[in-house]
């Protein structure tokens, strides 16, 4: 069912934004030097920016004048400044099965003429946690043939603070921060999961870069949002509850697991080249042996930290017990889960899912061999918020119609 919106959700992109710059986003270096900017000496620039990265991540604010350790003199100054934006919601629709889509709306913060971009964001409530799934560009590039985004041309990247907007702002709509008041629309209330590191019981205990785009093709920008996400001070995600999905990558993987140490997730989807070049046409620049190796090397890979590979079922096409077999070869002695995807239909796909016993046949051979391989449950399909499933209608412009709205 849709869930319709108060007008006030529209707020945050609505207010006069000229000349202010956001600070959501920023790294606290980043931060202090803004501060500076405006002429703070460093030492109060270090006390004033933990103050805001408190306010801004933990107690989710976006009104300065709710910051009241903050001198009400100075709080105008920032208002004045600086933005503290959130996305805009275009759309928010809830599935039978309590699963969240939101289509979130950002503009440019180069250059606020252009149009808006639309990106889709999706929440998975359980029993034991709750799964935010966030997107990283507005479309994509690689052209997964199975996959429904990839039907929509790259159009940008998302800034870290586009990024961070999606969960700060999928957290207002859950109640999810500390003291912050639960929504009185009609949704029906987010179940609590079991983390944090501040002892508190979350809506969202989990995020996965899963949603729309490829995330290490984005992979400045990603790494920025994960680290804020993950820094203890602020939203305080563990990095074992944050799992980032690459199609492949390969140059971007040990640098994924030094720099940011999230867990890595693979979309492999074959076991074989030729196929895997008709399914991930990335496959042809980044094989599957530099791909295997590159996860081999994975930093901090152990029993511990698994990484999982995710496998779409394609009835016919990757489902035969040689393909599974091929599977646990190709792992072989790689710490790992197997996710078995059912496959989510979208419209104009030529791909069929897997029959239930064919999932449980191969799922079978795989678990014989000793590798965990669940099979997703399907979650939101009846919204298109499932895996696969998630486009905007935002198109890219070309050089002369932006050429064009900025001079």
């Amino acid at each position: 069912m849709s869930i319709a919106l108060d007008l006030d959700y529209h707020a945050h992109a609505d207010r006069p934004s000229a000349g202010r710059v956001s600070l959501v986003g920023q790294t606290k270096p980043q931060l202090r030097e803004t501060l500076m900017g405006i002429g703070l000496d460093e030492r109060e620039a270090r006390m004033r920016s933990s103050q805001l990265w408190n306010w801004i991540y933990h107690n989710g604010v976006t009104d300065f004048d709710r910051m009241t350790n903050i001198q009400k003199g100075f709080r105008q100054k920032l208002s004045d400044t600086f933005l503290l934006d959130r996305p805009e919601i275009v759309t928010e629709q809830v599935s039978i099965d309590g699963t969240r889509k939101w289509l979130f709306r950002f503009r440019d913060p180069k250059n606020p003429l252009l149009p808006p971009v639309d990106v889709e964001t999706v929440y998975i409530p359980e029993e034991d946690r709750g799964t935010l799934c966030v997107s990283s560009q507005v479309g994509c590039t690689l052209t997964c043939s199975f996959c429904h985004t990839g039907t929509q041309k790259l159009v940008r990247n998302l800034t870290a603070g586009e990024i961070l907007g999606q969960v700060l702002m999928a957290r207002e709509r859950l109640g999810d921060f500390p003291g912050g008041e639960r929504p009185t629309d009609g949704l029906v209330p987010a179940p609590r999961g079991s983390g944090g590191s501040e002892g508190d019981s979350r809506a969202i205990t989990n995020i996965v870069m899963m949603g729309m785009g490829e995330p290490l093709y984005n992979y400045e920008n990603v790494k920025q949002a994960l680290l804020i996400a993950s820094d203890e001070a602020g939203i305080s995600l563990s990095k074992r509850r944050i799992t980032l999905s690459t199609s492949g990558v390969v140059p971007f993987i040990e640098p994924t697991g030094r720099d940011i140490g999230v867990m890595l997730a693979i979309s492999l989807h074959a076991v074989r080249d030729d196929l895997r070049d008709i399914l991930v046409p990335i496959n042809k620049k980044y094989p599957l042996k530099e791909l295997i190796e590159a996860c081999r090397n994975y930093p901090g890979l152990s029993n511990a930290r698994r990484i999982t590979f995710e496998y779409v079922m394609l009835r016919d096409i990757n489902d035969s017990d040689a393909d599974a077999r091929e599977l646990v070869r190709l792992l072989s002695g790689i710490p790992a889960k197997i996710n078995l995807i059912p496959f989510n239909p979208w419209p104009g796909t030529n791909y069929e899912c897997s029959t239930s016993a064919r999932i449980e046949q191969f799922a079978d051979i795989v678990n014989r061999a000793g590798y965990a391989s669940p099979v997703r449950t399907p979650r939101g399909r009846d919204i298109f918020a499932a895996c696969g499933q998630l486009k905007s209608a935002t198109e890219r412009l070309s050089k002369k119609e932006r050429d064009a709205l900025t001079a």
